[in-house]
């Protein structure tokens, strides 16, 4: 066993740990870890996590599911839409430059993480974890579908967000029914790219027993934490994970670029939110 191998391993229990704790974000590690750890052409990376993400968010599922934490119909009403945009955006990723997929996955990653941060509007109501309307909920898994297959991203970073910010949902309640949908989407989406890319299914079954190991100690910490904590820690995470995926994937310069803006955006954030008495990032969004 190599020594990358191992790397790859040990850090694909952080996969497991962030879908049980926070309901997505699975994605937002395994691609960077099979493309720049375990050296994976990025279609592939990406074709790969759909597998190791939904087979880990179907065990972590079971186990939020038997503490309440997840609302089903509104999990199987989204997977459901968002296995059709999911399957369709798989097809289309197929024909798409591994780059142009891997930033677009990244600016992502950044938009979601700065709403999470913010927090939700109307943050005063109480969330009220009942099952969300059929039609909006469609709507949602369409489009939150056709962005998972395309970039390879489980769904967790979008998912949550739109049944915490939008929906309303609890955080926990909205990491567990995420979990739901993230394993159904990244089925579909792996079905898209099997048409196109095919994968090295030793290694991949590898990472998936490791992410599920993970998944099970995330889950057990799942209930235990703040949700305010939860969101921002959440959004603090995402956006890491993008900023670095920015700088490793655009050319020199301009990764560098993107590398010092956000080294200087993190220590503003910083002192505003330590020194500032009214700092902006202190203060939800109000309707």
């Amino acid at each position: 066993m190599t020594v990358t191998l191992v790397l790859t391993l040990l850090l694909s229990v952080l996969i497991g740990l962030s879908l049980g704790l926070l309901g997505g974000g699975g994605s937002i590690l395994t691609v960077p870890i099979l493309t720049y750890v375990a050296g994976l052409d990025p279609k592939e990376a990406i074709a790969a996590s759909l597998f190791v993400v939904g087979v880990t968010s179907a065990v972590s599922a079971v186990n939020h599911a038997r503490n309440r934490r997840v609302k089903w119909r509104t999990g199987l009403v989204f997977g459901a839409a968002g296995m059709a945009g999911a399957f369709l955006g798989g097809l289309a990723g197929g024909y798409i430059p591994g780059t142009v997929l891997m930033v677009a996955f990244a600016l992502m990653m950044v938009a979601t993480s700065l709403a999470m941060i913010r927090g939700r509007r109307n943050s005063t109501a109480t969330p009220h974890d009942g099952e969300l309307p059929v039609g909006k909920v469609v709507a949602e898994g369409l489009v939150v579908g056709l962005v998972t297959g395309l970039v390879g991203a489980g769904g967790g970073f979008l998912v949550v967000p739109a049944l915490a910010l939008l929906g309303g949902l609890s955080m926990p309640v909205a990491v567990g029914t995420s979990l739901v949908v993230i394993a159904m989407k990244s089925f579909a989406g792996l079905a898209g790219y099997l048409t196109t890319v095919s994968l090295d299914w030793a290694l991949v079954g590898a990472v998936t027993v490791a992410a599920v190991a993970g998944s099970f100690a995330g889950a057990r910490l799942a209930g235990r934490i703040p949700e305010a904590a939860l969101r921002k820690g959440f959004g603090i995470f995402v956006l890491v994970m993008g900023v670095f995926v920015l700088v490793q994937e655009l050319p020199g310069a301009a990764g560098i670029a993107v590398g010092i803006t956000a080294a200087v955006a993190a220590l503003a954030a910083t002192v505003c939110w330590f020194a500032v008495p009214r700092c902006p990032l202190r203060t939800p969004l109000t309707a």
